[in-house]
């Protein structure tokens, strides 16, 4: 018995109306999908529906998208070509599901794998991409050397700890981002990597101790943070330099500018409500 089901919630909603109207759509596809694997085992026309369900969210979701990168390349966002890559993985994954000649129990298993992956899939690009459109600055255009992001009162919480931590993230991350524009980045690519782990890892901790805060306090949004937050910490622990030095600079300013970018708006949209 498949025992799920795919809320569309607040921490979703990226601002962007078409945008936010098609993501939900998304995910009453998947849930009608559900509905069909839970409520309609032995009726006739089951495999029928299941497979007018898959049909619909193949053709839908590349309208979605393609929606999507219109609106991206009209407002010459800095993540289109990121994202076009995500959606082209996402297809190609939902386009190789073949029910064809299946019984009902190898169509069970292989649709209740696909939704499971589906779901995670959207949630982290709904949080780690969709959220961010236009909001990804690239730091180094923008900021005099030597402050490339700095902790704001705009970015308070009124948590004391949750404040002091907030600035060490911005912190680590600004001078990682020092070292990056130095010119000798080759020389420095171990003190970068050294950075870039303290990050992760005094992430990690900040996680721990804002989800015990929100436990504490039973805030009812929990559920919602820890997403997010798994969302950072895989971008994070999915390091990928490049092979050659221009390469490793262009990726590491990318990274630096998504994680200020994620971090800044996490904190205005989500963390500012922890009560």
């Amino acid at each position: 018995m498949v025992q799920m089901t795919f809320q569309f919630t607040d921490d979703c909603i990226i601002g962007i109306e078409q945008i936010d109207v098609e993501h939900q759509y998304l995910f009453t596809i998947m849930n009608q999908i559900v509905d069909t694997l839970e409520h309609n085992e032995g009726i006739p026309d089951e495999s029928q529906k299941l497979e007018t369900y898959i049909a619909r969210l193949k053709e839908y979701g590349q309208i979605h998208f393609s929606h999507e990168e219109a609106y991206m390349e009209e407002h010459q966002d800095l993540e289109l070509e990121r994202q076009k890559r995500e959606h082209k993985y996402f297809m190609t994954r939902l386009n190789a599901i073949d029910l064809m000649d299946l019984n009902h129990e190898e169509k069970r298993k292989i649709l209740e794998d696909m939704l499971q992956y589906l779901t995670k899939w959207l949630y982290h690009h709904i949080l780690g991409s969709d959220t961010l459109i236009g909001k990804i600055r690239h730091l180094a255009a923008e900021n005099p050397r030597g402050n490339y992001c700095a902790f704001t009162p705009k970015y308070a919480t009124g948590i004391s700890q949750i404040d002091e931590e907030h600035k060490g993230l911005f912190e680590i991350i600004n001078n990682a981002y020092n070292l990056v524009e130095e010119n000798t980045l080759g020389d420095k690519y171990d003190e970068i990597m050294t950075v870039i782990d303290q990050l992760e890892e005094y992430t990690k901790v900040h996680f721990s101790h804002e989800e015990e805060y929100m436990a504490s306090t039973n805030y009812p949004h929990i559920e919602a943070q820890k997403r997010a937050h798994d969302v950072f910490l895989s971008k994070l622990e999915d390091k990928d330099f490049g092979e050659n030095e221009s390469d490793q600079q262009a990726y590491l300013e990318d990274l630096l500018d998504f994680l200020f970018a994620w971090l800044s708006n996490h904190i205005l949209k989500m963390d500012k409500g922890i009560i």
